[in-house]
């Protein structure tokens, strides 16, 4: 069983990190104001606001930033300012085993999705792939919030999973799994294949979502998925959408999932509002679930954190 990292209650301190591409210090700034309008104490690393082309930072200042705020007693949750690129880049100078033993809520999207899986695989953390520092936002779904302090805040359990009023999840394949979910950015994970960091999906229900790549380069991105056997092994899988992603040669995502995601003939879910998207459903890696496309439900059989 994953180690569930302490709850998240009014009035504790959240620590800010950048961990791959530059986020805008206004942009930055705003956000933070609106954290400690809910009653938040901020804290922020030594490399929040660096602007290094690209990156926030070499891959040692932003992987000491946030080995700093695992180290930090006063911390009980870490945000990314947001992802782009990069993260990656700081896992050589991660001290897994010392984050095995300062466990801390930690939480985002895109390319942050290495690090939520990582940190699973090799610190044995529940991680959150949920709200970046760039959606708090007064503009922000309450749905969002929601799912966020349902999954950080709360000891609810069992927690169905659902999408907001109105937008169904859709069952494609049947069946009835009870695993560990694990996954996230599809352009992210297949940048592990071949890496230490390769993500594991033995008995995992996979979960995928992207954002603006055409839709034959996302069945690129699948199908080096299903080479390396990510599918063959895994339990079920979950499909997010792909937010912004074009039609080419007159093929749709739908098309993409019907015509390869479903032959796999695995357990299969669609349509989950997370990840790029306006809503985004907050989904606990390594935490145990039940996929029952019978009865089209999610459900994470367990507390994702913990007193």
């Amino acid at each position: 069983m994953a180690i569930r990292p302490p709850i998240l209650r009014a009035g504790d301190t959240v620590g800010i990190v950048t961990l791959g591409s530059p986020l805008d210090a206004s942009v930055i700034n705003a956000r933070i104001s609106t954290l400690r309008s809910m009653g938040f104490n901020v804290v922020l690393g030594k490399y929040v606001y660096s602007f290094t082309g690209y990156l926030a930072g070499t891959d040692q200042e932003r992987a000491s930033d946030l080995m700093n705020m695992f180290l930090d007693t006063s911390v009980k949750a870490i945000i990314p300012s947001r992802g782009g690129v990069g993260v990656a880049g700081i896992l050589p100078y991660l001290d897994f085993n010392t984050i095995n033993k300062n466990p801390k809520i930690i939480t985002g999207y895109s390319d942050v999705t290495v690090l939520l899986n990582a940190l699973y695989q090799f610190s044995n953390l529940i991680t959150f792939h949920s709200l970046l520092l760039i959606d708090f936002s007064p503009t922000t779904m309450p749905y969002n919030f929601n799912q966020f302090f349902a999954a950080t805040s709360t000891l609810v359990s069992p927690r169905r999973l659902e999408n907001p009023p109105g937008i169904p999840v859709i069952s494609r394949v049947m069946g009835n799994v009870t695993a560990p979910i694990v996954g996230g950015n599809l352009t992210s994970l297949v940048d592990t294949l071949g890496t230490p960091y390769e993500i594991d999906t033995r008995n995992k229900i996979l979960f995928l979502e992207d954002v603006h790549e055409p839709i034959n380069t996302i069945y690129r991105y699948i199908n080096h998925l299903k080479l390396a056997g990510k599918f063959a092994d895994c339990a079920g899988i979950l499909m997010g959408e792909c937010t912004g992603c074009s039609p080419q040669y007159g093929s749709t995502y739908e098309d993409l999932i019907n015509n390869v995601i479903v032959p796999l003939g695995k357990p299969l879910m669609t349509n989950l509002r997370t990840g790029h998207g306006i809503y985004k459903m907050a989904i606990p890696i390594g935490a145990v679930a039940n996929l029952n496309t019978t009865n089209n439900t999610l459900t994470v059989m367990e507390p994702t954190v913990s007193i």
